[in-house]
């Protein structure tokens, strides 16, 4: 690869990062083929877009950006100065919408496989809102963010909740005057019924 695949490669992966609303990055060295494509098909089933990306494309992609210290340092290339994050083999996993999505399949998926296969499917970081979290994170709490339905329904539960308290306050005066009408009518009623049952006056 040239200097300018390179960098075309570099930029696209750049571009991922910064359109994704979040990331995870996975290391899935010791599973076979079987299991790494179940794992696909979980990602393309949620709409997450996932590759198998170098190393160092990843680590010159965020150089500049929140996520700068996943690139650790890229003049010291020993292991010291390279964080563990992109050492090995490293899956990327962008979510386009739905910032939950990949840790949700990942979590899924090393369930199916069982506990001694599911081990080998390891999260090794997680990119949301510009802030790198570790992997255990990914697994125990960004699995547990609501999804995007979930979020449109709370979302337009909260729009819809002050509408249906204003609806409340608007009816209650009509209820009041109601009742107030029926009491009346009632009281009227009884008046009458009682002037019908009074005897004439007599001279």
């Amino acid at each position: 690869m040239n200097r300018t695949q390179k960098q075309t490669e570099i930029d696209a992966v750049r571009e991922r990062f910064n359109k994704s609303v979040a990331s995870v990055l996975v290391d899935f060295q010791g599973m076979n083929v079987e299991a790494v494509n179940r794992l696909r098909r979980e990602f393309q089933h949620a709409g997450v877009e996932y590759r198998v990306v170098k190393n160092t494309l990843i680590r010159h992609a965020v150089k500049d950006s929140p996520l700068a210290a996943l690139a650790g340092d890229l003049v010291n290339h020993t292991k010291a100065g390279v964080p563990t994050s992109v050492r090995g083999m490293t899956g990327v996993a962008w979510c386009n919408a739905d910032p939950a999505a990949a840790a949700k399949c990942i979590v899924k998926v090393k369930k199916d496989l069982g506990a001694v296969a599911g081990e080998k499917l390891k999260v090794k970081a997680g990119l949301l809102g510009g802030q790198i979290r570790d992997g255990q994170w990914v697994v125990s709490e960004m699995a547990k963010l609501p999804g995007l339905q979930e979020v449109r329904a709370m979302l337009l539960a909260t729009i819809q909740a002050p509408a249906q308290n204003l609806v409340a306050i608007i009816n209650a005066p009509a209820q009041n005057l109601a009742y107030l009408l029926d009491a009346l009518r009632r009281k009227m009623e009884e008046a009458q019924g009682s002037a019908d049952q009074t005897p004439p006056a007599t001279t």
